[in-house]
């Protein structure tokens, strides 16, 4: 099966010299296409790290990252931009939803920096929010929202660009436990549909969704576990 993700002898080290810090001390890691991968640990384990390399959002010391078969570790700031925004479709747990824009606005963003038309990103922002089940929300501001739409909203916006990845960092922290339910459902049904999903958490319950848990400690990948079926 395609790997979306590869990662090979991964470091990441802060500072230098006798301030340097370790957070990553080489993960080998594969996601495989149509995966939905729980990954977990405790504060300082390394995982926000290691979820911002594979997002783009930094680039490792040393190691090796392909994503969607393209290797991007060494890609200047505008190129991992670029992948960013057509191979990576982000969910926070803060919902990072712009407040003077409209629903469909939001939703329409990553397709803006696409170069998407303006119908299209339109029909598309749409056709997505009918997805998650808020089509009557498309021309109202997230301030009129509860926070499960929001998360709704957010997730709308990371499948705007068809991304190899979805990678969601503590999706349902913000919620209450019958709203979180509801979002981690929807992130279930995502992956039946196929899409790739890489969620971040620190909740034994919630990993245990996924099909596979990776767990790290201390900057290495201690444990990795396949759910029984």
């Amino acid at each position: 099966m395609e790997n979306v993700i590869v990662t090979r002898s991964l470091t990441k080290v802060f500072g230098a010299n006798g301030n340097a810090v370790h957070a990553l001390r080489g993960i080998d890691l594969e996601v495989a296409r149509g995966e939905f991968v729980a990954l977990v640990g405790p504060s300082g384990s390394g995982k926000s790290t290691l979820m911002a390399i594979i997002g783009c959002l930094d680039s490792p010391t040393a190691g090796t990252y392909t994503l969607g078969g393209e290797s991007v570790e060494r890609l200047s700031g505008s190129a991992l931009a670029r992948i960013r925004n057509e191979k990576v479709g982000f969910v926070f747990q803060t919902y990072n939803l712009l407040p003077r824009a409209t629903v469909s606005r939001n939703v329409e963003l990553p397709m803006l920096y696409a170069g998407v038309g303006r119908r299209q990103r339109r029909e598309r922002a749409l056709e997505l929010l009918e997805q998650v089940g808020i089509p009557e929300k498309a021309d109202r501001l997230p301030s009129e929202l509860s926070g499960g739409q929001r998360q709704r909203v957010a997730i709308a916006r990371a499948l705007a660009n068809r991304p190899a990845l979805l990678l969601a960092d503590e999706p349902t922290g913000a919620l209450d436990s019958k709203t979180g339910a509801e979002v981690l459902g929807m992130f279930q049904q995502l992956n039946r549909q196929g899409h790739t999903v890489l969620l971040v958490t620190h909740d034994a319950s919630i990993a245990a969704l996924a099909s596979r848990r990776v767990e790290l400690h201390d900057g290495l990948v201690r444990t990795v576990e396949s759910r029984a079926d």
